[in-house]
């Protein structure tokens, strides 16, 4: 496509003055096409939400009651709710298309199904599917505000009701229903009644986290192939169900900027999805541009965005057969603010938005036997890839850990990946593969793309800079062992169908001691648990040999001795709380054992914990919102979360236990909250730091470590245009590396094997000690797995360490240079900040 900048005479003035309407003047009729007729009878976004749109910044439960309403007086609308959010909104959705279609809407959706599988030839009787969904990100608003007047346009005009004969758009208006809530308050307590444009007003600065992510400070739009989080998992089911062919995803960017449409750079987009796909993107940018051009607004495309990873909106579509549109608009933030371009009203950055999803319903009438073609090509051709597959499939799975394995089952499950279970154990490549946890994907199915995307790794690529990360290998992300085969496991297999963890299981009632290995994702849930409710637990510093079985480091041990409960009372507590952890639990009759003894001074006590998380201004809201989640929901731990505002202020022996997620533009804490700090340390307390938290303890006298730089050559040759890519190849945007582990130092405990791969998006490279005991975890020599890193960086890397530790009084201080939580779908090391946490004491 060749590159669109459209210009006119006036270019800034006529392109974001004389086109806008201000709050205060605007009518419906600003963003709704002149050449359609409407229904009165149709109610009108103002009548039900007593407001025009862009007026106001809509909040989620006024936009549901509009939807409702529209939903109740027209007979092209279907609503339903998919679930709900963290804070208790609803997932909903609106099926629109004519009342005829709506009447056959089952047989259209199983007709689609077979389209899109390759089997059925799509005739001219079969609707083209669009899924469009709005403000993802909940502070980017000028979607879900244009899906008012874009609802309205579907129910009421003649125009519309001639193309939904041949459409059926899947209408999602809030893909983040808590993040718009917590933005359209800001905006809303913040608006004067003398509109300021003036940037510096406290409306356009919000306060942390801001509304771009859901309640654990998600971004959403990162989501789509993990599905962790439940606005993800209603929409993936709903891809899926139907297939689309066409999904949009509305966003917004900088004020300065204009509006963007895809395609994006074209040299970054995945090698897994077809150049077709790209063909169709920019024949569908036709119609964008058409739009934007009829009322006089700047854009461009091909430029700063691209296709690369799967897990956004714009992105998951291309291997699915479908096509993906990104639009970003500039955004006013509030209602007005100032820009290079002149002034910036909400309500203009609402009709860009409602004319773009207006131009998308048109390409996709316009385009239907393309995109039905090609999407039934594209699963046809699947065919053929799957049948002429040189491997048969992937195998993935663990000797000793249930659950993180499940998990990945579980996303296989969500993404319609046939997988099958392991009946019996076998062992590929020195990794033993345990029966029951272990998985089989064949590669001839539905989707052999797909799969490829989940488990590849890569380390080739066409460009240096990526919008997100490079790499995602899933069972580098869920810690399991991996393999691609050529034939299939003779092995007996069964189908895996349920969505449920078993329960975990106690042996039988002892009269000496319980014992439970640490190796499954869950164990230190039970271990908390355990703690929480006055239970003492031992930690074993040392394997061990009792009852015909062998334990591993980091085994935990429930003793009768001295507890608070009897013996009956003990077991029964045990045995109700594996009914929902799936650890298995034994009882032993003797402390005699080969190794150490169970009454041995190896065996370390272990605290119960009382765990504060730093956030607020200068902390990563990411960082802090994947270990809230990872806590609050996975292993049920009560954090306090508390404010850098006020942690000078906190009385800290609340607390044994203090992380501090990375830090963001700067962590700015008094003299005062430092010494407080290492006050709380010295008296023994554990502080845990991550990312570039951990440059800031080393300045403060925390921790003591020496780093490494990379040698960058110098630009020689480049041009001025190229300075961007100069300075971007060095980042390290997010990739996979593995390191050697000691397995008997505590911060490992649980892993079964001497190697780990970390997930790294930072340049921080720390020296090795001198002493070897102190390098517990330490990148190899050839550390890239999967992903980007400049030659000057992976230098660096080779050898150095992600993880310090130091005493300091009775306390300890623990650093770690990567992000072991990521995006909570990087099971496989949230072990280490969870021992960081539970045995701290024992470093």
């Amino acid at each position: 496509m060749i590159k669109r900048l459209f210009s006119l005479l006036g270019l800034c003035l006529f392109g974001f003055v004389s086109g806008q309407q201000s709050s205060a003047d605007v009518t419906l009729e600003y963003y709704l096409p002149k050449s359609a007729n409407y229904d009165a009878s149709v109610p009108r976004p103002e009548q039900i939400i007593g407001h025009e749109v862009g007026e106001w910044h809509i909040t989620h439960d006024k936009l549901i009651q509009y939807m409702t309403a529209l939903a109740n007086a027209s007979d092209r609308m279907q609503l339903v709710s998919r679930g709900t959010t963290f804070e208790g909104r609803p997932i909903v959705l609106l099926t629109v298309s004519s009342p005829e279609n709506l009447a056959r809407i089952e047989e259209i959706k199983a007709d689609q199904q077979q389209i899109a599988s390759g089997e059925k030839v799509p005739g001219a009787e079969n609707p083209v599917i669009i899924y469009q969904g709005f403000s993802i990100h909940g502070n980017e608003p000028s979607g879900s505000n244009a899906s008012l007047a874009y609802a309205y346009y579907l129910a009421a005009s003649d125009e519309a009701l001639k193309m939904l004969e041949n459409t059926v758009v899947l209408f999602d208006p809030s893909f983040n229903p808590d993040g718009l809530q917590r933005f359209a308050y800001w905006a809303n307590t913040n608006r004067a009644h003398v509109i300021n444009s003036d940037s510096n007003d406290r409306e356009y600065s919000e306060v942390w986290p801001g509304g771009r992510t859901n309640h654990y400070y998600f971004d959403l739009n990162r989501d789509w192939l993990p599905v962790q989080l439940p606005e993800s998992r209603a929409r993936i089911e709903t891809f899926h169900d139907w297939v689309p062919n066409i999904l949009t995803d509305h966003h917004e960017m900088g004020t300065n900027s204009t509006f963007f449409f895809q395609p994006g750079e074209p040299n970054r987009v995945h090698p897994l999805t077809p150049k077709i796909n790209q063909e169709l993107t920019a024949a569908i940018g036709d119609y964008h541009e058409a739009a934007l051009n009829e009322i006089g607004s700047l854009y461009y495309s091909e430029e700063n965005y691209d296709d690369y990873y799967y897990g956004k909106g714009s992105t998951f579509p291309d291997v699915n057969g479908s096509v993906g549109i990104l639009f970003e608009q500039a955004s006013s933030r509030g209602h007005v603010q100032e820009s290079e371009n002149g002034l910036l009203t909400f309500p203009f950055t609402v009709r860009n938005q409602m004319s773009t999803a207006v131009s998308t319903l048109k390409a996709a009438n316009g385009l239907k036997s393309q995109l039905q073609s090609y999407q039934y090509n594209y699963y046809k051709q699947l065919k053929v890839e799957a049948q002429g597959e040189k491997s048969s499939g992937y195998i993935f799975g663990s000797a000793k850990d249930y659950s993180s394995p499940w998990h990945l089952a579980e996303v296989l499950k969500r993404q319609r990946i046939k997988h099958q279970v392991m009946n019996e154990a076998v062992t590929i490549s020195g990794k033993k593969y345990e029966a029951g946890q272990s998985y089989f994907v064949p590669l001839n199915q539905k989707n052999p793309r797909l799969i490829h995307a989940i488990f590849e790794e890569r380390s080739v690529f066409a460009d240096s800079l990526f919008y997100d990360i490079s790499a995602w290998t899933f069972p580098h992300a869920f810690g399991v062992n991996y393999e691609k085969l050529s034939k299939k496991p003779t092995s007996a297999l069964s189908e895996s169908t349920e969505l449920k963890l078993r329960s975990g299981s106690v042996s039988e009632k002892s009269t000496y001691a319980y014992l439970f290995e640490p190796h499954d994702y869950y164990a230190s849930k039970l271990t908390h648990h355990l703690t929480q409710k006055g239970i003492r637990v031992k930690v074993a510093m040392a394997p061990f040999e009792l009852e015909g079985k062998n334990y591993d480091y980091g085994t935990l041990m429930v003793p009768l001795q001295s507890q608070s409960l009897n013996a009956d009372a003990l077991f029964q507590e045990i045995t109700e709380l594996v009914k929902e952890i799936p650890v298995k639990v034994d009882a032993v009759s003797t402390g005699r054992a080969k190794g150490i003894d169970l009454g041995s001074n190896d065996f370390d006590p272990v605290k119960p914990i009382s765990v504060a998380l730093i956030v607020g201004d200068g902390i990563s809201s990411y960082d802090a919102g994947e270990m809230w989640h990872l806590f609050d929901q996975r292993f049920g731990i009560k954090v306090t979360k508390l404010d850098t505002r006020t942690i000078e202020r906190a009385d800290l022996s609340r607390y044994n236990r203090i992380i501090f997620p990375s830090t963001s533009y700067g962590l700015n804490l008094s003299e005062r909250t430092v010494d407080n700090l290492k006050q709380w340390v010295r008296k023994g307390g554990i502080l845990i730091g991550y990312r570039n938290t951990v440059n800031w303890m080393k300045r403060n006298n925390l921790l003591d470590f020496e780093t490494r730089t990379a040698e960058v050559k110098e630009a020689k040759g480049l041009g001025f245009d190229q300075r961007d890519k100069y300075e971007g190849a060095q980042v390290t945007g997010g990739a996979i590396f593995q390191a050697t582990i000691d397995r008997s130092h505590p911060i490992n405990f649980g892993f079964s094997e001497d190697k780990i791969a970390l997930f790294r998006n930072t340049n921080i490279y720390i020296e090795p000690k001198k002493q070897s005991f102190e390098n517990p975890i330490r990148y190899t020599e050839t550390p890239l797995l999967s992903g980007y890193i400049s030659e000057e960086n992976l230098q660096v890397l080779k050898g150095s360490v992600p993880f310090v530790t130091q005493s300091m009084g009775a306390g300890r201080v623990i650093g770690f240079t990567d992000n072991t939580n990521f995006r909570a779908f990087w099971y496989g090391t949230n072990r280490l900040l969870l021992n960081a946490l539970f045995f701290g004491e024992s470093m």
